[in-house]
């Protein structure tokens, strides 16, 4: 049985991760490397310096190889930044003959990639949505059918040439080759939304350390893509100013908020037991506000101060509320709703926050939970939380790819019998 090797790397603005999986026919991915290699070069998604990028991700990549055993040749990488815009378009021709065929599928997606876009932005992703067959809509399969016309509606997500060339510059100093870029949303959507959710309409939000991807799903298809600066490093700061802490301390605070809000000293673990009826308590000193006054004792993660809780939730609940504003703001100038009746999903680092689904109800008025991404196997122990959902995902998306037409790699170069099967399984896989 012929093994394949899929390498991605998820170039993030606090980790470079590397992923190298093993796939057999009709088979998970196995993952056989892993790295994840502190992050350089990289500000809110975008590289800001060629060297020192080049340098993270040739560490995380050397790592990997060598727990794999394998040298890698083309790789998976993925794209994020806030000039990441998506629109959606549509494309119409005559069918050649009698009964659409792959070829007629191929030419109608290719006509919607006929767009005047501006010099500076190179289409990324052109994602087949649905095919209107002489006027009849819905169709995710219309090989084989009888018509005189075919439409398509595609949804493409585009990129400014510089992100992905110098994304290519740095893998091409390693000495690897891009064979596709692919938008960190559209990747993480791959690894943690259900089939289901994407049919009633869902929005998810992968909360990163420097930016906070957005994509929405409606009947099955993706709708709207888009990245905002702001993630888990703006809260880090926020924490640093706010207790007068350095970012390193404010970043541990972050990452073990969890265990700090839970932690309590054995008088106010008596002070506040919920079995205490609500009748014995005084009125004057209600059970919340004996919690408002309650300080952390930090010195559990080595950290020598004392914070307000109180104070301490409302700098990260404010910085959250604003991360969940300017991405609602952002798609609704676009013409579409966070809230979609699926609820919202959160992944990336950021959305392991204590509480965050809790809030991020409260705002939008819809359920909410924690995406967690699945579909790998093998060495899947150091890659199995949120913060890892896109590094997945680009697994996901090199099974499935050549599906969309147009890349800022070289995945153009495949060949076009390859292009023929792989989208008739897509289109299959569609089905209800």
């Amino acid at each position: 049985m012929a093994r394949k090797i899929i390498t991605a790397i998820d170039v993030g603005s606090s980790k470079i991760t590397t992923v190298i999986t093993s796939v057999e026919d009709n088979q998970q991915p196995t993952v056989i490397g892993v790295c994840s290699h502190p992050s350089k070069g990289i500000k809110k998604g975008v590289v800001v310096n060629i060297d020192n990028a080049t340098s993270a991700i040739s560490e995380s990549v050397t790592a990997a190889e060598r727990m794999a055993g394998v040298t890698v040749s083309d790789v998976y990488v993925s794209i994020n930044g806030e000039q990441v815009t998506s629109l959606n378009n549509k494309g119409v021709i005559a069918v050649a003959g009698s009964e659409i065929t792959i070829d007629d599928t191929y030419r109608a997606i290719e006509n919607a990639r006929t767009l005047s876009l501006p010099d500076n932005l190179n289409p990324i992703h052109i994602i087949p949505r649905e095919f209107v067959v002489d006027n009849q809509g819905g169709i995710k399969y219309p090989i084989g059918m009888s018509g005189g016309r075919l439409e398509v509606e595609t949804h493409i997500i585009t990129a400014p040439n510089s992100y992905w060339q110098n994304i290519k510059k740095c893998i091409d100093q390693i000495g690897s080759n891009v064979y596709d870029v692919i938008f960190t949303g559209w990747a993480s959507s791959l690894a943690v939304l259900t089939d289901t959710e994407k049919e009633l309409g869902v929005t998810m939000l992968d909360i990163g350390a420097g930016t906070t991807t957005i994509c929405i799903f409606q009947e099955g298809s993706i709708i709207y893509s888009g990245s905002i600066p702001l993630g888990g490093n703006s809260i880090t700061s926020d924490i640093a100013i706010g207790l007068q802490a350095s970012l390193e301390e404010a970043e541990k605070i972050k990452v073990s908020l969890s265990d700090l809000l839970d932690n309590k000293s054995p008088e106010s673990k008596v002070k506040n037991l919920d079995s205490t009826p609500a009748l014995l308590r005084k009125k004057d000193e209600p059970k919340e506000k004996k919690e408002r006054g309650e300080d952390i004792d930090l010195s559990i993660i080595d950290i020598d101060k004392k914070v307000s809780k109180e104070m301490l939730q409302k700098i990260i609940e404010a910085r959250c509320e604003e991360i969940f504003e300017l991405a609602n703001d952002h798609v609704t100038k676009a013409g579409y709703e966070i809230a979609m009746p699926a609820g919202i999903v959160l992944t990336g680092g950021t959305s392991q926050l204590k509480d965050l689904t809790k809030l991020t109800q409260s705002v939008f008025g819809v359920a909410a939970r924690v995406g967690y991404p699945s579909g790998l196997t093998g060495m899947i122990e150091e890659i199995s939380d949120p913060s890892y959902s896109t590094v997945q995902g680009l697994i996901k998306h090199a099974l499935d790819d050549d599906v969309e037409i147009s890349s800022g790699g070289d995945k153009g170069k495949a060949d076009v019998s390859g292009f023929f099967s792989k989208i008739v399984d897509w289109f299959k896989s569609l089905l209800p």
